[in-house]
């Protein structure tokens, strides 16, 4: 039997084995703390005390762990939560290769949680291997890498640094909101860790907030899934349910916003207002051919640059279909401002090198009509 990832997306793993009972189209939401024991030692659920596991995010995590083709999947609270539990897998003295162009929470952690803790980054720009392999050194412990990037969507070739990982002994870890499982597999590129923050396209409604750690390595899983047990930064059972229920439309949702942000970003390239359009899915991106060779698609995210400060600011004022606020891979279309908004724990020389500048601005394209899209973003852009 066919079992493409469309099909994955609305059912899951069609062999799992955990099933209701009562044979519920819609898993149920198991809202409790805690499970009942029949007698000592022996609890014929498999489940004990939510904070470790429940039906529901088990559930919920044996369907990401189908879409990414991971041994297993571990649900946290908040993307945030996924990467800080990762990161534990680090020790004092340990060094982690970073993309420099990387989510400024990210940044924020290694700065003020890792560094503390002993463990060390060199942020590099891993679009080009070789400046990765010059970072690595014998403390070196892993790669982490997002692509495409956020924001300024730069393409990290996923082979390359495999080979490189596997060369030196290395954790490949990568973070794969952008494109999502529907349209980008690192695992079966050669990562060993694939991080999404689930609040945005697997969710894909802009109500709720979740994170997951995909691992391929049956002892990764065990440690990730000790560390949330220990940690408890796991995910409420009606959140898993949120999550789970959004999934169900990644195919199509995917699919929509992908062919309405090559229109836009089309239309932004003619705009004389718009400096530079940073989008995969366009052919003079100069990441588009291995983008293209490691992915199905170029997703829904742009990025762009205006001609100053006061178009981005007139922009961001005046649009009324297309929102102005932070997060992104939802049903509605935001936009937001990198420099104020993720990325202001940046330090600015940093932001500037990477062109986070004040006349930058991202775009998460939703699923509203295209032309009306268009619309509201050419009244924004008249003065």
């Amino acid at each position: 039997m066919s079992n493409e990832i469309e099909t994955r997306c609305v059912h899951g793993d069609i062999n799992s084995g955990l099933k209701d009972e009562h044979r519920a189209i819609s898993y149920p939401i198991y809202q409790t703390a805690s499970f009942s024991h029949i007698k000592t030692g022996h609890n014929d659920s498999g489940f004990d005390y939510t904070r470790e596991s429940n039906p529901t995010r088990r559930r919920l995590e044996e369907v990401v762990a189908s879409l990414e083709g991971a041994d297993g999947a571990t649900a946290f609270s908040s993307g945030m939560a996924a990467v800080s539990a990762t990161f534990e897998l680090f020790s004092p003295g340990d060094h982690i290769i970073c993309s420099e162009d990387l989510y400024g929470g990210v940044i924020r952690l290694h700065n003020l949680i890792s560094n503390k803790n002993g463990v060390t980054a060199d942020y590099v720009d891993t679009t080009d291997i070789q400046a990765i392999a010059s970072a690595i050194r014998p403390d070196t412990k892993a790669i982490y890498i997002e692509t495409p990037s956020n924001p300024m969507m730069n393409i990290t070739d996923l082979r390359g640094c495999a080979e490189l990982a596997k060369e030196h002994g290395l954790l490949l870890i990568v973070d794969n909101t952008f494109l999502s499982p529907y349209f980008q597999n690192p695992l079966s590129l050669g990562a060993d860790i694939v991080i999404h923050s689930g609040s945005k396209f697997l969710a894909g409604h802009n109500d709720t907030i979740s994170g997951f750690v995909c691992t391929k390595d049956p002892a990764l899983t065990a440690k990730i899934r000790l560390l949330s047990k220990t940690t408890g930064g796991t995910l409420s059972p009606f959140d898993s349910w949120l999550v789970m229920r959004g999934i169900k439309t990644l195919a199509v949702r995917m699919e929509r916003q992908q062919e309405n942000a090559v229109k836009i970003a089309e239309w932004l390239l003619k705009q004389q207002q718009v400096a530079k359009v940073f989008y995969p899915g366009l052919k003079t991106h100069p990441g588009y051919e291995i983008n293209a060779c490691q992915s199905r698609g170029g997703g829904s995210m742009i990025s762009f640059n205006v001609d100053s400060q006061e178009t981005a600011l007139r922009i961001l004022q005046k649009v009324r279909l297309v929102i102005f606020a932070e997060s992104l891979g939802g049903t509605e279309s935001l936009i937001t401002y990198p420099t104020v908004q993720t990325h202001p724990d940046v330090p600015q020389e940093m932001r500037e090198h990477l062109g986070i500048t004040d006349t930058l601005l991202r775009l998460s394209v939703g699923l509203e009509n295209v032309d009306d899209i268009i619309a509201d973003l050419k009244q924004a852009f008249e003065e």
